[in-house]
């Protein structure tokens, strides 16, 4: 392997070089960089999308019923449990994209990159903008753009999936990864399409969107498909936060991925 003269790494190193192991006391700050700082961004992005599935979950076990939606929680004593989950799915997403883009596995322009960024700028008005809490008076401004924040991750996630996984479907080293993000992304789109369809029937009917179905459940069933599609990128961003700089890029010659155009590029910071 070659030096890469910028991070004046050894061509000896085969193994990735980070907190666990044996070369990162003899790296100069330039690999703490490339390195180390990915590895706990990405891991530290992910254990954020885990913690909050646990919270979620435990209010869901503790409180409950599951016919009320989510953000109901916020609504009472659980509402700093409820921000806390949200805003470390925001911030855990972001963390995620920030390491797949530093490892020039995303652009920070490119579609994918701006609909996880919406992603989490929606749940921040999730958290920012409680829902209308009619039994202590109407605040129909901040149920509004509660909704809207909701209703903008919602939509951005699937398509962030689906964007960041396309160009690398086909890659001999991230190909696996990129299938398994786009299944769950796919997965995603599947878990949204009852809400869509109750969506269209209010506009067309004289029924309420929201006794259509029992929205709770679906609003469960469609967090778990999305925040477990967070997850899935999140692995793919450890995997990629572990190899060394000179191999992140190393990619086939079919594949369209913005960082690479050899299979011994290094990544793009």
């Amino acid at each position: 392997m070659r030096r890469d003269p910028e991070l004046n790494l050894s061509s000896a190193w085969v193994e990735p070089v980070g907190l666990l192991n044996p070369g990162t006391r003899r790296t100069g700050p330039g690999v703490v960089r490339y390195v180390l700082i990915p590895r706990l961004a990405a891991a530290g992005g992910s254990l954020a999308v885990v913690a909050t599935i646990a919270m979620v979950g435990a209010l869901d076990l503790t409180v409950g019923p599951l016919r009320r939606t989510i953000s109901e929680y916020a609504l009472g004593d659980y509402r700093p449990v409820f921000d806390v989950a949200v805003l470390l799915l925001a911030v855990g997403s972001l963390a995620i994209l920030g390491v797949l883009i530093h490892k020039g596995l995303a652009r920070w322009r490119s579609a994918g990159s701006i609909a996880l960024a919406l992603w989490s700028a929606g749940l921040f008005l999730v958290v920012a903008f409680p829902k209308t809490n009619w039994a202590l008076g109407t605040n129909e401004l901040s149920g509004s753009i509660h909704r809207f924040g909701s209703m903008v991750a919602f939509v951005s996630l699937p398509i962030a999936i689906i964007a960041l996984a396309r160009p690398w479907l086909r890659d001999h080293l991230w190909g696996r990864h990129a299938r398994w993000t786009m299944a769950s992304g796919l997965l995603s789109v599947v878990a949204f399409m009852p809400l869509l369809y109750a969506i269209v029937l209010g506009m067309v009917s004289d029924v309420r969107w929201w006794r259509v179905f029992p929205l709770g459940y679906i609003e469960r069933i469609l967090l778990i498909a999305e925040v477990g599609a967070v997850l899935v990128v999140g692995l793919w961003a450890v995997a990629a936060s572990r190899v060394a700089p000179w191999r992140v890029g190393e990619t086939s010659r079919i594949t369209s991925a913005p960082s690479t155009t050899s299979s011994r590029t290094r990544a793009r910071s």
